[in-house]
């Protein structure tokens, strides 16, 4: 009951200001000598207001509304031109890579052709070397017959010269009976000039095949040492090629050398052409031998690249990382192409290891011997066993995109002696190979 004349002196004081804001307010409207009244009462007036109050805070608010909507509408306008740069120029990197595999393409193409034409000319040399051989051989038959011919023409020589010695023992025994040995002294000179004339022939013959044996070594000493300089630009030629990979020729024949010598001293004697020839064929045996065993080793070093159709993703090298962009080590070469690709091996070999290796995912690596190990990363699928021989270019595996990775490639390593090594020296020494 005590609040009740409060509460009426709140609303009296609200009535007192209402009646003070809004005062009756009348509209005189005068028309034709007419005259009308419009009224405009205190609650009108307070409606009219909170109307117009309404009103305007509505279109303030719709006003900063529409400001707001517009400035989002414009960032979102500028997002999608950058998005509409980002994709013209992903147009211009797509038509680039294109223009790279077609010149990639041409580049294995002429290799192929030219790879070709090295094993004709590997068989061509094979055939030569046969052919040699075959002349080396028939040479040395004629060569002992020659020999053989000339001790026998001696020992006849030798037999008339005793035979003249002891006929002109025989003439001074029977001076003394001149008359009645007549004929047999007769008969002893024409002995002795029918042995004199068979020994003059026979020199001739001797001579004749002396020049002929001299003829055939000076040809056979040409044909050793042509073929010494064809098998030892045979082996410059491969020595080159490791050069380029970036090995050494002691990682590829580890065990060649000159090998121990010894022995008592012979003084050897000069201008014989026959220890010369000796001399030369055991030098080409040892070419030969030298190159039969460089190419052997050579066929188990990666020379080729493990994909027919690639692209280099990233180089061997420092390069920033592809996930942290930090900058880093990378001891491999990247190659992408497209998702489940051939994988193939660079080499013959066995495989060390098939399975998930943490940041390379799916993983192979195979022992080439000597030292070299090849390392295939990020696979989607393995097609090999861990003990399993593989021979060169044999399919493992499918290309991905697993473990620590951005996209579909494959992390490709070559190790030497557990020191890493630039794939793509190797990739472009084999290619060398195929142009020679």
């Amino acid at each position: 009951m005590r609040g009740y004349p409060e509460e009426q002196t709140f609303l009296g004081r609200v009535s007192a200001w209402l009646t003070r804001a809004f005062p009756e307010r009348q509209i005189t409207v005068r028309s034709e000598a007419r005259v009308r009244y419009f009224r405009f009462g205190r609650n009108f007036q307070a409606a009219f207001t909170l109307i117009f109050m309404v009103a305007g805070s509505w279109i303030g608010y719709s006003t900063a509304s529409y400001m707001l909507n517009k400035t989002i509408i414009d960032g979102k306008d500028r997002q999608i031109t950058t998005a509409r740069n980002a994709y013209s120029n992903l147009l211009n990197e797509v038509s680039e890579y294109q223009r790279k595999f077609l010149a990639i393409t041409q580049d294995l193409e002429e290799n192929h052709a030219l790879m070709l034409d090295l094993v004709e000319q590997n068989t061509e040399l094979q055939q030569d070397l046969s052919t040699v051989e075959y002349k080396l051989r028939m040479t040395e038959d004629e060569r002992e017959q020659a020999f053989v011919t000339r001790e026998r023409l001696k020992d006849e020589l030798s037999g008339i010269q005793q035979n003249l010695h002891s006929l002109t023992n025989r003439n001074f025994l029977l001076q003394d009976n001149l008359d009645t040995i007549e004929t047999d002294l007769q008969q002893a000179l024409e002995e002795r000039n029918a042995a004199l004339i068979t020994g003059e022939r026979m020199r001739r013959e001797i001579g004749q095949l002396e020049d002929r044996l001299n003829h055939l070594q000076v040809t056979q000493l040409d044909t050793v040492g042509e073929l010494i300089v064809r098998t030892d630009e045979s082996i410059e030629s491969m020595a080159r090629v490791i050069e380029m990979a970036g090995l050494e020729m002691a990682d590829i024949l580890p065990d060649i050398d000159a090998g121990g010598q010894g022995g008592p001293f012979v003084a050897a004697t000069t201008g014989d052409a026959g220890d010369e020839l000796g001399e030369r064929l055991t030098t080409l045996e040892t070419r030969l031998n030298h190159l039969q065993q460089l190419r052997a080793r050579m066929a188990q070093v990666p020379l080729s690249p493990p994909l027919t159709t690639y692209y280099v993703t990233s180089s061997f090298g420092k390069r920033r990382d592809p996930v942290n962009q930090k900058w880093s080590m990378h001891y491999g070469l990247d190659l992408g192409g497209p998702m489940h690709s051939s994988v193939y091996t660079t080499a013959p070999g066995v495989v060390t290891y098939a399975g998930w290796k943490g940041n390379y995912g799916k993983l192979i690596e195979i022992d080439h011997g000597d030292g070299i190990k090849t390392r295939y990363g990020h696979l989607a699928k393995i097609l090999v066993k861990k003990g399993e021989e593989v021979n060169f270019y044999d399919k493992i595996g499918l290309l991905g995109s697993t473990g620590r990775s951005t996209g579909p490639h494959t992390h490709y390593e070559i190790v030497v002696n557990g020191k890493p090594l630039n794939p793509m020296k190797f990739i472009v020494a084999g290619r060398h190979v195929f142009q020679e």
